[in-house]
């Protein structure tokens, strides 16, 4: 089996095992959300939940914005053209821009 081959097996098990890991309880969910409002960067399933258009359990460049967008090749490690969960979790962490939006300013 060539390496191509094997990459695209270990994509196809790690959407296969995403897929089947899916259901969560609601108060999960609710505590994702609410931690989400409060400007709590968002994990790879949020992400996924968020801009997966066609809801196929990756995202490609079009379904992407911001710094998965601007950072797409770097993060699509297996050059597929689809960012998988795993992909996400182990791309870089964007920097935060601005000086900390929603807090009180010292001044």
């Amino acid at each position: 089996m060539n390496l191509k081959n094997l990459k695209l097996l270990t994509l196809i098990v790690t959407v296969a095992l995403f897929a089947s890991c899916k259901s969560s309880s609601e108060t999960e969910n609710q505590s994702r959300n609410n931690q989400r409002q409060r400007g709590g960067q968002p994990n790879a399933e949020q992400l996924i939940s968020e801009m997966d258009a066609d809801k196929d359990g990756k995202l490609s460049e079009a379904e992407v914005k911001g710094p998965l967008k601007n950072d797409f090749s770097k993060i699509d490690t297996d050059e597929d053209g689809y960012l998988s969960k795993v992909e996400i979790e182990n791309a870089p962490k964007p920097e935060r821009q601005g000086g900390g939006e929603g807090r009180p300013s010292r001044g």
